[in-house]
């Protein structure tokens, strides 16, 4: 098949399935007499999942790795290391998202609880304060050496 049906087969655009090609993810291309590529139905499956696996956080690196010349020969212990590898930094990344988000919660919530007759620098240096950060010196407070 030619470029143009393996785009529309795969809903990618030409310039990515070329650029996957020169970068060496995209292997199965033969070319033409005409100079034109030549593209066999593996192809498909290839680019579904490379996409596959950008979608869920490979880089291009990793699936130039991951990914063999020929698509019917995986090695499948290296496979089953690199997706648990892949499972466990994703596990990861979501424990680091949990406690951040958990961090900015608490910040929000004393931010909101700014008593009424109190002004937004001096909320400020109180919720800074209560968490540990470097409160910047105002007027009032006398600077250190």
């Amino acid at each position: 098949m030619n470029i143009g049906e393996l785009s529309q087969k795969t809903g990618l655009a030409a310039s990515r399935i070329r650029f996957y090609e020169r970068i060496g993810l995209l292997k199965a291309v033969k070319r033409k007499a005409n100079g034109y590529r030549s593209y066999p139905p593996e192809a498909v499956m290839a680019l579904e999942m490379i996409t596959t696996g950008q979608q869920a956080g490979f880089s291009l690196d990793e699936l130039r790795l991951l990914l063999p010349a020929d698509l019917a020969n995986w090695d499948h212990q290296h496979l089953l290391t690199t997706l648990r590898q892949k499972v466990n930094d994703l596990e990861e990344i979501e424990r680091k998202i949990a406690l951040n988000k958990a961090k900015l919660l608490e910040v929000l919530t004393e931010i909101e609880a700014k008593p009424q007759d109190m002004d937004c620098q001096t909320n400020a240096q109180r919720v800074m304060s209560q968490f540990g950060w470097d409160i910047l010196p105002t007027q009032s407070q006398p600077k250190t050496k």
